[in-house]
């Protein structure tokens, strides 16, 4: 009914929208501005926003983007469990059957990065969402396990979403 009467082709805010089909506000195609830009420079990046105001959408967008046979991308919305939970998903998204004990994870996970990128030359595209959530333990293992070459390089591109308050 209220289809008609504002002459919509299709719900608005639907889950099923079509990043074709979504309306290129300033901050939606900044955020893809600034997520081609860290394609492109392969490094960690920070995305937020208040509840609703699209984040998940832009990153399904950005995703999109990416070609598969160029980029894996690891979805992990899984903030609110322990750090061993979070590398345990890590390994899972890179495909590999996790360790048992946390320093064999951690070699397992970065070991299975750099395969991933020198030798399949593909780049691992992480994308940990809901990350507002997250435990300080949490956040400080994430610049602990993406400490490549003594912090020289990024074979990977990490994006981390959650509510404006990840800021702090």
């Amino acid at each position: 009914m209220y289809k008609s009467f504002y002459s919509l082709a299709r719900e608005p805010f639907s889950k099923d929208l079509r990043p074709q089909d979504a309306f290129l506000s300033t901050d939606y195609k900044g955020a893809l501005n600034a997520l081609t830009y860290l394609q492109k420079s392969k490094g960690m990046g920070l995305l937020t926003g208040d509840p609703g105001v699209g984040k998940t959408f832009t990153l399904r967008a950005f995703k999109e983007t990416l070609n598969p046979s160029l980029y894996h991308v690891i979805y992990f919305p899984l903030s609110t469990g322990g750090v061993m939970d979070f590398y345990r998903g890590l390994a899972y998204g890179l495909g590999e059957e996790p360790k048992f004990r946390k320093v064999d994870l951690f070699r397992q996970i970065q070991q299975g990065i750099e395969r991933m990128a020198g030798e399949r030359k593909i780049t691992p595209v992480f994308i940990l969402d809901e990350m507002h959530m997250a435990k300080d333990a949490f956040l400080q293992d994430i610049a602990l396990l993406f400490n490549f070459q003594m912090d020289s390089t990024n074979p990977f591109i990490l994006i981390l979403a959650g509510l404006t308050h990840l800021k702090t």
